[in-house]
């Protein structure tokens, strides 16, 4: 009798669709352009691409990829794979042939569904330089070889396969170290506990539509369209942010959240100050005056009226709130505990200085193919997340800044040891230390400080062109400077971050709550 019951306990994100069939079956669950499908339709099509999935091989623990831009098929294969307990990654569609290539290497999917607009001559060079016999299935297409062909061939028979919701179903690069990204791997119990935290926060329920206009590859996006989804929300996909566009579909489908970061709301402002569409289902007034954040959300969201957090994607995004009290960046998520910690893992004392460190099921399951940076981020029983803080006197965190800088435009991060690992491998480069400086508009601009070989030369031209072609074009630098020498902590290889800052005015880096 117990191991029934182990077994009837048991609850994956893929069930979260199948209730929704029975619960909510005539709610709008997505619309994307000329789609549209309610909670019936839409987990009929999860469980056929499942079906259709799994015939081609995909088992739990297999791993699924996407190259494209926002579709409801991203969350539509999400749920694909929470159903067959494999592991799904939206990729940035935006990166080089390089960088895809390093993506393919270190994922090894067994299915890549990637889009042919705007990307695909990158995807072909990426695909060909990577060979291998994994599947690959073109969703902005019909017919064979694509997304569409393939679920159609799916049995619309849900097998109801029982999932153990630890095991890994979101995958997503971030946090370079030895310098480039990782996959975090999150469980189902990671999304679901942070589905109903995020819920609450941004006032979500079933009466809800969040129009997906930032990238699904970032947590910022994807946690409003998980948290909408798992409430019994509508999600609106805007393959790019466009303002005309997204004004249009504001007063369509009468969003209520969004995520709309900072320079695209100042061109809504400025398209719609006449007040030409109806943007009320999400603001007072044309001029958007409860927009603070590109999480957009109703006036009375407690995430709204009382901002901030700490967080980092492998954790789910965020593991304070300040809606939840306290200042700062608030108060540790219910489903969390956090200490800091000094370099010997010893908690430290009430005002001092550590390293955020996490317990609890929101932490990620594991870096994927990296034992060696799981076993030192875990080697004190907590999850270490690189980055500095303390406590306020009232219990609440203070965050005081990244261990390992990060450089912020506009709403991308950009992590220095990625950027100058691609600046040493042009011929003339010596030495880099890449910085980021304060933007009025994009928050931080990368900058190149750079030491040439003896009798080599480069312009600032040359340097951004290698980038250019290297590495995704939002990471190249806007600036470059020629030095003799970069300062190195006494008697180490080591430079220093913080005098380089100083000599090249660095700057402007994130800090959260």
């Amino acid at each position: 009798m117990t191991d029934l019951y182990e077994t009837i306990r048991l609850h994956g994100f893929g069930d979260v669709a199948r209730e929704h069939r029975r619960s909510r079956p005539h709610l709008l669950a997505v619309v994307d352009g000329a789609v549209r499908l309610d909670f019936t339709a839409f987990d009929r099509r999860t469980t056929q691409l499942a079906n259709a999935l799994a015939d081609r091989g995909v088992a739990r623990g297999g791993r699924v990829l996407w190259l494209g831009q926002n579709s409801f098929r991203i969350l539509e294969t999400l749920i694909a794979c929470a159903k067959l307990g494999a592991v799904f990654c939206p990729a940035n569609w935006r990166s080089s042939a390089d960088e895809v290539t390093t993506l393919l290497r270190d994922f090894d999917p067994a299915v890549v569904i990637w889009q042919d607009a705007e990307v695909g001559e990158t995807l072909r060079k990426a695909r060909e330089a990577s060979g291998g016999d994994r599947l690959w299935l073109q969703h902005d297409a019909e017919g064979q070889g694509s997304y569409e062909g393939l679920l159609a061939a799916g049995s619309e028979t849900d097998p109801d396969t029982r999932i153990n919701a630890e095991l890994p179903l979101l995958a997503v690069f971030t946090a370079a170290f030895e310098g480039k990204p990782n996959a975090a791997l999150l469980s189902h119990s990671t999304l679901m506990y942070q589905n109903l935290i995020v819920g609450r926060g941004q006032a979500i329920d079933e009466d809800s539509v969040h129009l997906n206009s930032g990238p699904l590859f970032h947590l910022g996006t994807l946690m409003g369209a998980l948290a909408t989804f798992h409430l019994g929300g509508a999600n609106v996909f805007a393959a790019r942010v466009d303002a005309v566009g997204l004004l249009e579909l504001i007063q369509a489908e009468k969003a209520t959240h969004a995520f709309i970061p900072a320079p695209t709301i100042e061109q809504i402002r400025e398209v719609n100050k006449e007040g030409l569409y109806d943007v009320s289902s999400l603001w007072s007034s044309p001029a958007a005056p409860e927009w603070k954040y590109p999480m957009c959300m109703p006036a009375d969201a407690p995430m709204l009226r009382k901002l901030g957090g700490y967080g980092q994607s492998e954790v789910m995004g965020l593991i304070s709130f300040a809606y939840l009290g306290g200042t700062a960046a608030g108060r540790v998520s219910p489903m969390a505990q956090v200490t800091l910690l000094d370099d010997e893992g010893r908690e430290v004392g009430p005002g001092e200085t550590g390293e955020f460190a996490v317990r609890g099921p929101l932490v990620m399951n594991r870096y994927l193919g990296a034992d060696r940076e799981n076993q030192r981020r875990g080697r004190f029983g907590w999850h270490l997340t690189n980055d500095l803080g303390k406590r306020a006197e009232d219990g609440s965190l203070i965050f005081v800044g990244p261990k390992t800088a990060i450089i912020k435009s506009a709403d991308e991060n950009i992590y220095p040891a990625d950027v100058e690992g691609c600046i040493r491998q042009h011929p003339a480069v010596a030495d880099v230390c890449v910085i980021g400086v304060p933007d009025p508009t994009w928050k931080q601009n990368v900058k190149a400080v750079i030491v040439l070989k003896p009798g080599q030369s480069a312009s600032e031209a040359d340097i951004i062109e290698h980038c250019r072609a290297k590495i995704a074009s939002y990471k190249k630098p806007k600036l470059v400077t020629f030095v003799d020498a970069l300062p190195k902590f006494a008697g180490t290889p080591f430079t220093d971050r913080k005098a380089v800052d100083a000599a090249h005015g660095g700057g402007g880096y994130p800090s959260f709550g």
